[in-house]
C-alpha cells in the first residue's frame, strides 16, 4: 500500500494521547505503516554515552491527518493540472 504521507509534510493526530497535536514529518516507515512526527510521542532512551536522550517515536499513519503536503508534491500537482488544461 503507498502512503500519502511524506517526509516534511505537516500532519494532525487524530487518535490517542497526542490528539489534536501538529507536527512535520520526520521519518516514514512504508513496510511497518508507521510514521516518526516532530514533538510526537516523545520517549525517553538511556545511552552509556550520553545519558538519557529524548527522542520521537512512531505512530501509526491511521492515526494522523495530512493538513500539509511538502513543496515536491505540490508542484508537481500543480504542473499535471497545468498540462491537462493546456491540452
Amino acid at each position: 500500500m503507498k502512503l500519502k504521507i511524506r517526509k516534511g509534510a505537516t500532519v494532525q493526530v487524530v487518535a490517542g494521547a497526542e490528539k489534536g497535536k501538529k507536527g512535520t514529518v520526520m521519518d516514514v516507515n512504508p513496510h511497518k505503516m508507521v510514521v516518526r512526527v516532530q514533538g510526537i510521542r516523545i520517549q525517553t532512551h538511556f545511552d552509556k554515552k550520553e545519558g538519557l536522550l529524548k527522542k520521537e517515536g512512531y505512530i501509526h499513519y491511521s492515526n494522523l491527518k495530512l493538513v500539509d503536503a511538502p513543496a515536491s508534491q505540490n508542484k508537481t500537482a500543480a504542473k499535471s493540472k497545468a498540462k491537462s488544461k493546456k491540452a
